[in-house]
């Protein structure tokens, strides 16, 4: 077995990996950027080497310094992780040259499945069915508009390389199709150093459904079940679960099967998935093969008990696949929740900064897991992807794992940057989640302009929290007390006896159990007899509560100044659409439009990538552009002005 092994990667799956590496005796070796000198994985590694600057291109995507690294370590296998250069053949074979292990598979299955094009001819080759649409590259927007007109819209633009949906867009209207080309080109090439793409026929409201498989050197391979994936957003996974709600023991070893076909048909070795999309009607087709571990891996290890990096490690050490397939018995259900930082509230757009706060629940073994890649005071920066962490849980069956993860995400408190974590409650509170019924397209329909919480038609929950908040700060055993919430006014009584509460408006009473102390960011209680956690940002007089989704503003005052408030005016919000701003911070990639030019509402004014993704800034009315005040290739912080339309 290895003595040294190097992460070439940063972030959550990086200290992971060393978790692993650890419990194996194993010394691991991590590498770094400029911009993550203090990062987590870094210090939990027991050596770290600097890469360079903090672009990818010249740190976690540059092989001639990571293999310095390597070497220079003593290190005697790499493991790439996910993203960055896992699915890069190029890197494994220079890996392989230099006399190391690439903990993965053969640098020819890489390359075979890294190329979305040479993948499909190997799957109808091992009789895998397939999604129609083009097997030739597209060469430019004439050919790609032919192509379109062929098997008709929507259709869509898809990278050749790559994979996490990166460099995917779906076109409905040929007129859109130009700037979906131009955004996958660029994302594709920003992330994974290939620009080159084709084109798919769109299923409209699949299910995305992924089968993992497990495969050695000696030609053994089996699969360990399914995983849900299609609760997504932009093709960007968002919650996964394993098994599948929707899959059916018989479509299980339908789907396991064609994937140990097409893992033995590429000679396939490690941990892989073979990824399919289900129509309405239960056809699946093949999308891809991922040839490294998933994001979502811990769903499958939760319920199936295996450590999938050990046997990768196990794997490319020589050993043989320690299980067969009548071995795996899936128990239990699992999800994970991926914890973005970004702000729901504009679009989902990344959000970076200082982490001031960072609370996580806790792990309970077995039952709730936490993939960690940040701590307080770490800064998250516009260079790498938004992902900061993931919480996963385990329980007997769905629904008390739809409640378990509801209740930790209730306790994951964040803040100094946006997060995704009160999106992600209201998404799990959800009728659709709960019964399981979505498709890829559901995020997409219900989350058009993104997500704010606000404050459930019953109130009492935030109004009762709030007045007992009160009485708590201020000493009071009882009290009449008006709660505001948003612009309604909610008369009620307090009545405090040690721990328990008991909170009256009009015919409604709230019985509420609480440690509860002046300073907790977090108000744990029993409400009725149900426990519910709150976050709570205390602001001079006002509470900003948080729970399931929901979120209140709330201010708690005496009669008097509950009947002036009614009466104060309402500040007037000024006209800043003819001011195109920056919602978020990062790279110009190209300005789309020039001073003197027409705008309509909706058209592009400026593409801007940020933490490896494509943004599209539109106009947001009719006019000429009056002036522009960046160029490709420009820095741009949040709020910054791009151009102005007269």
């Amino acid at each position: 077995m290895f003595k040294k092994v190097l992460i070439a990667n940063r972030g959550e799956i990086a200290c992971r990996i060393i978790r692993t590496l650890r419990r194996m005796k194993i010394r691991a070796i991590a590498v770094y950027s400029e911009a993550d000198e203090d990062a987590l994985h870094v210090k939990m590694a027991d050596e770290a080497y600097l890469l360079g600057p903090p672009p990818v291109q010249t740190s976690y995507l540059n092989i001639q310094a990571i293999l310095k690294a390597a070497k220079e370590s003593g290190a005697e296998a790499i493991h790439p992780g996910y993203g960055f250069l896992s699915e890069n053949a190029a890197f494994a074979e220079a890996v392989q040259r230099e006399g190391l292990i690439f903990i993965g598979p053969s640098p020819k299955a890489i390359a075979a499945m890294g190329d979305k094009l040479e993948a499909k001819r190997l799957a109808h080759l091992a009789g895998v069915s397939c999604v129609p649409g083009t097997d030739e590259l597209i060469k430019d927007l004439q050919h790609a508009r032919k192509m379109a007109e062929d098997f008709g819209y929507p259709i869509l633009v898809k990278a050749v390389a790559g994979g996490g949906g990166k460099g995917m867009r779906i076109v409905s209207d040929p007129k859109a199709l130009e700037n979906a080309l131009k955004g996958a080109g660029h994302e594709a090439r920003s992330s994974f150093g290939d620009e080159r793409i084709f084109l798919e026929k769109y299923i409209d409201a699949p299910r995305h459904i992924e089968i993992q498989i497990l495969a050695d050197i000696h030609g053994n391979v089996i699969h360990l079940g399914e995983r849900e994936c299609s609760l997504q957003r932009r093709y960007q996974k968002v919650i996964e679960e394993a098994p599948s709600p929707s899959v059916s023991p018989s479509l299980r070893q339908k789907m396991g099967e064609e994937a140990i076909r097409l893992a033995k048909t590429v000679e396939y070795s490690s941990a892989g998935t073979v990824e399919f999309m289900v129509d309405p009607r239960g056809q699946f087709y093949f999308l891809e093969m991922n040839t490294r571990l998933q994001v979502e891996h811990p769903t499958t290890e939760m319920v199936t008990g295996l450590d999938l990096v050990e046997e990768m490690i196990r794997v490319s050490a020589g050993e043989p696949l320690r299980f067969q397939q009548s071995d795996i018995k899936l128990s239990g259900h699992a999800i994970e929740a991926r914890i973005y930082a970004e702000d729901s509230s504009r679009g989902f757009l990344p959000s970076t900064g200082r982490i001031w706060s960072y609370l996580p629940p806790a792990e309970k073994p077995g039952k709730v897991r936490l993939e960690n890649g940040v701590r307080e005071g770490d800064i998250v920066t516009p260079y790498y992807d938004p992902l900061i962490a993931k919480l996963i849980v385990h329980q007997p069956e769905r629904d008390l794992a739809c409640e378990e993860l509801l209740n930790a995400l209730d306790r994951f408190y964040v803040r100094g940057i946006e997060t995704n974590i009160y999106f992600l409650t209201s998404l799990v509170n959800s009728s659709f989640f709960r019964k399981a019924e979505f498709s890829t397209a559901t995020l997409d329909e219900f989350y058009v302009e993104g997500f704010t919480p606000q404050a459930p038609q019953n109130s009492l929950i935030a109004v009762g929290t709030a007045a007992v908040m009160y009485c708590i700060r201020e000493h009071l055993s009882q009290a009449e007390l008006v709660v505001l919430v948003g612009s309604g006014a909610h008369p009620v009584t307090v009545q405090l006896e040690g721990e328990r509460s008991v909170v009256r408006e009009g015919d409604e009473t709230l019985i509420i159990e609480t440690r509860w102390r002046p300073g907790d960011v977090l108000f744990e209680g029993v409400f009725n007899g149900h426990a519910l956690t709150l976050q709570l940002d205390h602001k001079g007089i006002r509470d900003n509560l948080f729970w399931n989704g929901d979120g209140a503003y709330t201010q708690v005052v005496n009669k008097r100044v509950a009947e002036l408030s009614l009466t104060m005016p309402v500040k007037q919000q000024s006209d800043s659409m003819r001011i195109v701003k920056s919602p978020m911070p990062g790279l110009v990639v190209e300005v789309v439009v020039k001073e003197g030019e027409s705008i309509k509402t909706g058209q592009p004014v400026v593409m801007i990538e940020a933490m490896k993704m494509e943004n599209i800034i539109r106009a947001e009315c009719d006019g000429v552009i009056e002036k522009v005040y960046v160029k490709k290739g420009d820095s741009v912080n949040v709020d910054q002005e791009l151009a102005k339309i007269g």
